[in-house]
């Protein structure tokens, strides 16, 4: 399968060498200048994988606005931000906009494509019967479906992205097991740098608490990591 790789950056050169990269790699590639042309596509047809610029032609934010809308048609879209803007207030501010990975454009390209290979095999995993298709994991009130990567909480579902459905699933198959970043990573099959997963794991807590104001299922242990909480 040839997947479809979009890359909206605004700066032209930089545009031909990433396409020029992943068209090595055999993936099809779509390139655009602006958020604006980018959404004129999409409307009719979402690609397999979003690489995103932040800062889009004279919108300095068009990257972060284009996100929420990838988003808000599809919880599973993998989405990458790709910027030189690498500060702590961006990237938190991308990945709490349902960002899968933050890169600095100072990244090689053999680094950025072994990071969208990664992301395409996890999703490989599911349609060719990897094991991770083989399991419903059911953990008190949670229910996580690896084929449909469906995640529900008290019945209600809770919409995640994919790399945040990954890391509920590596945490709720082991619970009550402490995962350290490295682990959660390996076991989630994540592509993000490690100082993100703190991140993650925020944003997924808010995610549940907007189905259960009470949820506290997660729980960080310092100096060591994270565990999926059973029923007591």
């Amino acid at each position: 399968m040839s997947y479809r790789v979009a890359i909206i950056e605004d700066d032209e050169l930089l545009r031909a060498n990433y396409s020029d990269a992943f068209v090595g790699q055999g993936y099809q590639v779509e390139t655009y200048g602006s958020r604006v042309e980018a959404i004129e596509v999409f409307q009719s047809r979402l690609p397999d994988l979003a690489i995103i610029d932040i800062g889009l032609g004279d919108e300095v934010d068009g990257g972060f606005a284009l996100c929420q809308w990838l988003r808000q048609r599809s919880a599973t879209l993998p989405i990458i931000f790709l910027s030189a803007r690498d500060n702590d207030i961006d990237i938190v501010s991308g990945l709490r906009m349902g960002a899968d990975d933050y890169l600095a454009k100072t990244i090689s390209l053999p680094h950025l494509t072994a990071r969208v290979a990664a992301l395409f095999r996890r999703a490989e995993a599911l349609t060719s019967g990897g094991e991770e298709s083989e399991e419903q994991v059911q953990v008190g009130h949670l229910e996580v479906d690896a084929r449909r990567l469906t995640c529900n909480w008290m019945e209600k579902p809770v919409d995640l992205t994919l790399t945040e459905f990954w890391m509920v699933y590596a945490l709720a198959k082991r619970a009550g097991h402490v995962k350290n970043r490295d682990q959660l990573m390996q076991e989630s099959k994540l592509v993000i740098d490690e100082n993100t997963v703190t991140s993650h794991i925020k944003r997924i807590r808010r995610k549940f608490r907007e189905v259960d104001t009470e949820f506290n299922r997660i729980d960080t242990v310092y100096g060591m990591g994270y565990r999926w909480l059973g029923d007591s």
